[in-house]
């Protein structure tokens, strides 16, 4: 079983939006635990208690090995490819999206953990994604890495400060990206 919840993925498994939920770990209603970085966890255990004892419906399989949502923009399709491939597993479902717009679009409908970001797209670029969703109350707590084939330190440091979590350079190595990934979703 899923040892903790952000609040999205709670929110989710319990059918209310992010803010609601936030709002019940905060008048003492869900007890949460809040991470270094500040952001709020519920343990898997502490979630279920609370669902039978409000009489809440909630589907088992919600709690049990919650698959970790990964959205990949990049325009590059071979880029996309390569890295649902290597991402294909039991625990991970993939979406892609060709750029920042139609990344938009699929956030609201995906509802990832994380996003693997180019920086540079048509349309809407990565420093953009990023600040958008970090913007967002119901998007802030997406965990971001960074993931370009213009990795200089200026890009490095402006991705960052506008939320990236992690930046990697193209190519990177499947050990790499992997080891990044855990990390990050760990912050």
């Amino acid at each position: 079983m899923k040892q903790y919840f952000t609040m999205s993925q709670a929110a989710g498994i319990c059918a209310v939006n992010r803010t609601t939920m936030l709002r019940w770990v905060r008048s003492g209603k869900i007890e949460a635990y809040s991470t270094p970085g500040g952001h709020k966890r519920i343990l898997s255990e502490v979630l279920k208690k609370w669902l039978e004892d409000n009489q809440m419906p909630f589907d088992i399989n919600e709690l049990q090995d919650k698959k970790t949502r990964i959205l990949i923009v990049d325009d590059d399709r071979t880029v996309r490819m390569y890295l649902t491939k290597i991402l294909k597993g039991v625990l991970i479902e993939t979406e892609t999206a060709a750029d920042g717009f139609i990344a938009g679009k699929k956030i609201v409908q995906f509802r990832p953990d994380l996003v693997i970001l180019d920086l540079s797209m048509p349309y809407m670029d990565g420093f953009e994604v990023c600040k958008t969703l970090k913007a967002d109350h119901d998007t802030s707590e997406i965990k971001i890495i960074v993931l370009t084939g213009h990795a200089t330190e200026e890009n490095r440091k402006r991705a960052i400060s506008a939320g990236a979590d992690a930046f990697l350079k193209k190519p990177s190595s499947k050990n790499e990206l992997l080891s990044c990934i855990e990390k990050t979703l760990m912050k």
